[in-house]
């Protein structure tokens, strides 16, 4: 064990996480007093006994956020006041960077230089983006006839739902508090179950940093008993989230059961990279890929889970890949060294892996892994898998698994651009994927027919806060980053003022 892991293993042996809600500026048990075990997926070791809140403790929680939001506590301050309270809040957040960091390595298996380099400070930097770009937003006036006046002005939803997933749980709730907190609403976060800590240590952040109680309040617990009971509030303005295709189902089911709530989704992905025969550098696009797919082990909801090659370059792209996956090999997330972390649970796991065997039954060959590792840990380790001979109707081809599993089609002069296409878009979702080649007419052809929020060309993965996220079909609704977030977090009023004589 090298003397930077052992720093990691000593800090986490002695690490004590607060289990408790966070609910109008306190922490606070669970009204039913009920807790769940929260372990870790490295080895199966109990991190805490959690608060397992519900309906009640949602209730008390939305009724705090509705007290705060209508006294003006928050609401009622100048976007320069927001914004100087969220720019505290980031220093606190870079400040926590370390704690943070072994929390969400701990909670969900992520190696913690990834955590260190990635997670936490970009958390950071959407709190701080939002903050920034809040006083630098204007009210309109309307073009109307010269005996009125006519304004259109933006005002905060109110209390703002947010249910965040696992695979990263500080940047993805900075995606939504970020921009709801700096538009001057109230937020409720409901962490996923797999990944309460950090979001439990964030409230305090934000209480030190200076947000009033109320604003923003924390409650770990499950879909079912949490989740639900916010999505049904009546009390409750809107809805974020980020998870499955049909968990957003249900918050869309929720809204119209109770008060039709604003509902945006982050949904499902199942991302493909189609590469011509006059793609740039296989070398870089099996980098690429091998990247794309196994970074955070593949639980990613944009992950490049399908490789869509001409056959003339297949088998030559696979061999590349199959070789970077190499490079990929399970180990502790605490060790500084590890690319390669767990899944987040056993359910995860076993899921993968029954995708892995579905496949395997369906006649797709394993090119490289597709078994278990590390066993004798007993964390959830999944090695990196390639499938190839992948056919369009296979489930591994349609189908997300949220694993570090890559399937890989091909498509032949015959079908040409066309074909590569209709493969790309032959799935539910439509989040994103890249296309490869040097042809520019072809890039903008292709990008331009194929049904995803983001379409990279030449690239996979860039990032910036300056762009909109979000899906097409079963990806979901709505857009997370960039300042057409910061919308879905207002209502838009229109004001009529008679300035003339009738």
């Amino acid at each position: 064990m090298t003397q930077a892991s052992t720093k990691w293993h000593d800090r986490a042996g002695e690490l004590s996480p607060e289990p408790r809600a966070f609910i109008d500026g306190a922490y606070t048990e669970a009204v039913s007093g009920k807790t769940f075990e929260k372990t870790t997926p490295r080895d199966g070791s109990l991190l805490a006994n959690v608060a397992e809140c519900d309906r009640e403790d949602v209730d008390l929680a939305v009724r705090a956020a509705r007290r705060a939001f209508e006294d003006g506590r928050w609401s009622g301050k100048s976007p320069a006041q927001r914004k100087a309270v969220l720019f505290r809040f980031s220093d606190l957040i870079e400040e926590n960077l370390e704690e943070l960091a072994l929390l969400e390595s701990l909670d969900v298996g992520k190696p913690v230089s990834d955590a260190l380099s990635v997670d936490v400070p970009s958390c950071a930097s959407y709190f701080r983006w939002y903050a920034e770009a809040i006083d630098k937003r204007y009210g309109e006036v309307a073009p109307t006839a010269p005996e009125f006046l006519a304004t259109i002005t933006r005002e905060p939803m109110g209390v703002v739902g947010a249910v965040v997933p696992w695979n990263y749980p500080l940047i993805l709730t900075a995606w939504k508090a970020a921009p709801a907190l700096a538009t001057g609403n109230s937020v409720v976060l409901k962490p996923a179950e797999q990944s309460p800590l950090s979001a439990i240590l964030l409230a305090r952040l934000a209480s030190e940093a200076g947000l009033p109680d109320g604003v923003f309040n924390v409650l770990p617990g499950f879909g079912p008993g949490a989740g639900a009971a916010l999505g049904r509030h009546p009390d409750v303005d809107k809805i974020t989230f980020t998870g499955s295709s049909e968990v957003g189902k249900l918050f869309l089911k929720y809204a119209g059961e109770s008060n039709m709530k604003h509902v945006s989704l982050e949904c499902g992905g199942k991302s493909a990279h189609v590469v011509f025969p006059d793609a740039p550098d296989l070398d870089e696009v099996a980098e690429t890929v091998a990247g794309g797919i196994f970074y955070n082990a593949g639980q990613t909801c944009h992950a490049g889970s399908r490789v869509i090659a001409h056959r003339s370059v297949r088998d030559e792209l696979i061999e590349k890949i199959a070789a970077h996956a190499a490079t990929y090999a399970p180990g502790d997330p605490l060790d500084p060294d590890t690319t390669l972390g767990t899944l987040v649970d056993r359910s995860q796991m076993e899921r993968v892996l029954g995708y892995v065997d579905l496949a395997r039954r369906e006649g797709a060959e394993v090119t490289v892994g597709g078994g278990r590792k590390l066993p004798e840990t007993g964390g959830f380790y999944v090695e990196p898998t390639v499938f190839s001979g992948v056919g369009e109707e296979m489930r591994v081809a349609r189908e997300e698994i949220f694993g570090p599993v890559l399937s890989v089609l091909d498509f032949t002069d015959a079908g040409g651009e066309a074909e590569a296409v209709r493969l790309a878009n032959a799935t539910a979702y439509g989040l994103a994927g890249a296309v490869w080649t040097q042809d520019v007419g072809r890039a903008h052809r292709v990008s331009g027919a194929m049904r995803s929020g983001t379409v990279w060309v030449n690239c996979f993965d860039a990032s910036d806060v300056t762009v909109p996220f979000g899906g097409f079909k079963e990806s979901g609704t709505g857009r997370d980053k960039s300042l057409h977030a910061i919308g879905q977090y207002e209502q838009l009023k229109t004001t009529w003022i008679r300035i003339g004589d009738r």
